[in-house]
């Protein structure tokens, strides 16, 4: 298990019946979390006056409650800034599990010494395209909301990248490839979140059991001749890390060598010191 352990700004305080509560920088959230199956007591102050609470509805869905929250805040990592907000089903505008994947991109990257080009498809709100480009790469950020690009381009000046090398892309992930595939474009690392179910901006539908394998076959022929790193991470219940390792054992490994590791990406909770699980990913490296 990959687990982030190196947040300040950020904590799982307690998880118990469904829920979590968690620490971003100076705000107390209770939100749900499908994988909280266990009912211990709530002892940690934090569940009983939170800043905010998401309840879900038996109906699908659900609605945040407000008692003192602000519409926008910050919180940090490492040499990072994110903005957030709370907005549709629960989210906040960042994963921080994905720390454990932002230092190991940074680290891979870093050590080069070289130029680096990355592609970083669903790339939603930047993470990952911050921490890239805050190690030195030149980052192409695709993703098909154009919000969340506009979030995106906002935490990459909030942590002083207004005028890195990002191109930032309102795109169909599986579209944008296969023209850069045309366009004999290449890069030395590739990371991919993609969702479970969506639709691209024109409409395109995007199912990720049906659609997953063709994506990584695509983006194996956009890789470098020298290349670093292919990432695959995923929240969706039923693919599994070793799933996913098969597919980049496939298309990548089999074509340019290197290894694969897989496992589930996790955060610490911090009142018993167990590890939440929070998806699963995949990497591929030389």
């Amino acid at each position: 298990m990959w687990l982030s352990k190196s947040w300040k700004d950020y904590e799982v305080i307690d998880a118990s019946s469904g829920e979590k509560l968690e620490r971003w920088g100076d705000y107390i959230l209770v939100r749900p979390d499908p994988q909280v199956i266990w009912n211990t007591p709530k002892k940690e102050p934090g569940w009983h006056k939170p800043n905010a609470h998401y309840h879900r509805s038996s109906k699908g869905g659900g609605s945040w409650e407000f008692f003192d929250l602000p519409e926008q805040w910050s919180i940090g990592y490492k040499n990072m800034t994110f903005l957030l907000k709370p907005f549709s089903f629960k989210h906040t505008g960042l994963f921080p599990e994905q720390a454990v994947n932002w230092d190991y991109m940074y680290k891979k990257i870093h050590e080069a010494n070289r130029p680096v080009k990355v592609l970083n498809l669903f790339a939603y709100t930047g993470g990952a395209t911050v921490a890239c480009a805050s190690a030195g790469a030149s980052v192409t950020h695709v993703d098909a909301s154009k919000g969340m690009v506009g979030w995106a381009k906002e935490n990459a000046a909030s942590s002083g990248l207004a005028d890195a090398p990002i191109r930032y892309l309102v795109d169909d992930c599986v579209k944008f490839v296969e023209r850069e595939i045309r366009r004999g474009n290449h890069y030395d690392g590739i990371i991919m979140d993609p969702p479970s179910y969506g639709r691209g901006p024109g409409g395109q539908v995007w199912k990720i059991e049906d659609c997953i394998y063709n994506l990584v076959a695509l983006c194996a022929k956009l890789m470098s001749d020298d290349p670093l790193f292919f990432i695959i991470n995923s929240y969706t219940t039923g693919l599994q890390p070793a799933v996913m390792a098969y597919l980049l054992n496939i298309e990548v490994t089999a074509k340019l060598g290197g290894k694969v590791t897989a496992d589930e990406i996790a955060l610490p909770v911090t009142c018993n010191g167990l590890a939440l699980p929070c998806g699963a990913t995949a990497r591929w490296s030389v």
